[in-house]
């Protein structure tokens, strides 16, 4: 006779010790589990609404300053490392870790327009209104030695940006002209010009080291390429571009900040027309910084507010903002992808974190585990009205929220006016211009 039995492996159920978890077996036919779908939506929502509660980006200031921060530069090497320039000459060297100054250096008459550091980090530059270009050590003085500079470069023209080469000790200027210098000469061993009163902003090229690009005052941005003798071709906007910032993981594209309110994502294979237009700030934006993987950047404005963008989306997933914290003039990504350093004119120094609900610090496996089931869930139910809704809500201060809807009023009078046109209008008269070709005149070779 035959008998059927039922038979179990204990190693599927049974527990190697005490502190284990039970072992539940789970059959994952979708017909067996018809709830699954309202499940996961309400994990989903729980999911978003956690990620608003716990949303607490601001993590500290550094004080200090006796005048408005005007620049920042990180430490190639080190996460810990940043200078700041103020508007009274003086340079300090702060330990994010320890939120102190390690050192404190009056290094200009006047505004300090621009800090680089060296290709080793071993040195820094700065350069000021008084037009020169002081090389200081990275290391602090012994005990009783004076802060005094390595070398005092005095250009002939007036100075307002600097950038050094990422691998040879080259450094290029902007002011009245570009000048291309190196660290071992007091004379600049090349000069370009392109019929411009002055420049505000330089920047090399990370990956194509001998490219670099300047914000110009006749709302150009020129792109120069250090092998040849002179510049290679600029694009003309509507308003001046206050900053710009290369992407370090693709050589060919570039944001700039510009006085209208908006950022512009350029490819310099083709600058008649921008790659993309982010939007979302209320008043000028002054400066523009990428994260270390090329996928985001950060924009501080005159409207007091600091904002995340992604480089595909024209409007930002992130927006932080205080009530001490005034117009910005400076900011920056840190080169571990997890924090973004700020300056502003009522002289401190700011820390946020990049992802404004990230739990810092180690995480055991479960917290790691259900962090990722929970984005997986936000991801899968990204395009639910209730959960776009809770993800994208932002507490904004009054001044912008009323500016933001005094802007989408101006904006809906020009597109519903230029409707009117074309419709009444012979074919073809009034053409549609994108909102990507308004903001550019024209591109020169």
């Amino acid at each position: 006779m035959k008998v059927k039995i039922l038979t179990r492996n204990p190693d599927e159920y049974l527990r190697e010790t005490k502190r284990d978890i039970y072992k539940v077996p789970r059959n994952y036919n979708p017909a067996l589990h018809p709830f699954e779908a309202a499940r996961e939506y309400t994990r989903a929502m729980n999911a978003v609404k956690l990620e608003r509660v716990f949303a607490k980006p601001f993590m500290g200031s550094l004080e200090g300053h006796k005048d408005g921060v005007s620049c920042l530069s990180k430490h190639p090497l080190q996460l810990s490392l940043v200078l700041s320039g103020a508007f009274d000459g003086e340079v300090k060297l702060w330990n994010l870790t320890q939120r102190t100054c390690d050192r404190s250096i009056l290094a200009h008459d006047g505004i300090v327009r621009g800090i680089t550091f060296d290709i080793n980090a071993e040195h820094f530059l700065t350069v000021g209104d008084d037009k020169t270009i002081k090389i200081w050590k990275t290391e602090k003085p012994a005990f009783g030695e004076e802060e005094e500079p390595i070398n005092t470069i005095i250009s002939k023209t007036i100075i307002t940006g600097i950038s050094h080469h990422r691998s040879q000790p080259l450094f290029a200027t902007c002011g009245e002209v570009c000048h291309l210098w190196e660290e071992t000469r007091n004379e600049p061993i090349r000069t370009f010009k392109w019929g411009v009163d002055s420049l505000y902003d330089i920047k090399y090229n990370p990956v194509q080291t001998n490219l670099f690009a300047a914000c110009a005052s006749d709302r150009s941005i020129i792109l120069y390429d250090a092998r040849e003798t002179g510049p290679l071709r600029r694009v003309v906007m509507r308003l001046k571009s206050n900053k710009l910032s290369w992407n370090p993981m693709e050589a060919i594209t570039f944001t700039c900040a510009n006085e209208d309110y908006n950022l512009y994502t350029y490819d310099i294979r083709k600058l008649k027309t921008p790659v993309n237009v982010h939007m979302d700030h209320v008043e000028a934006v002054i400066d523009v910084d990428y994260s270390p993987t090329g996928k985001e950047f950060v924009s501080g404005s005159y409207d007091k507010s600091i904002r995340i963008f992604e480089v595909d989306r024209g409007h930002s997933r992130e927006v932080y903002h205080t009530k001490r914290m005034q117009r910005l003039t400076c900011i920056g990504w840190s080169l571990d992808n997890k924090y973004i350093i700020s300056g502003s004119d009522e002289m401190n120094i700011r820390i946020w974190k990049a992802r404004a609900a990230e739990k810092l610090g180690v995480l055991k496996p479960r917290e790691r585990a259900a962090l990722h089931y929970s984005e997986a869930l936000k991801e899968k139910f990204a395009a639910h009205p209730q959960v776009r809704r809770i993800a994208r809500h932002r507490q904004v201060p009054k001044h912008i929220y009323n500016a933001k809807n005094e802007l989408r009023t101006i904006q809906e009078k020009i597109r519903r006016k230029e409707a009117n046109r074309r419709t009444h209008s012979k074919k073809g008269a009034v053409p549609f211009i994108s909102e990507k070709k308004k903001h550019v005149i024209r591109e020169e070779v």
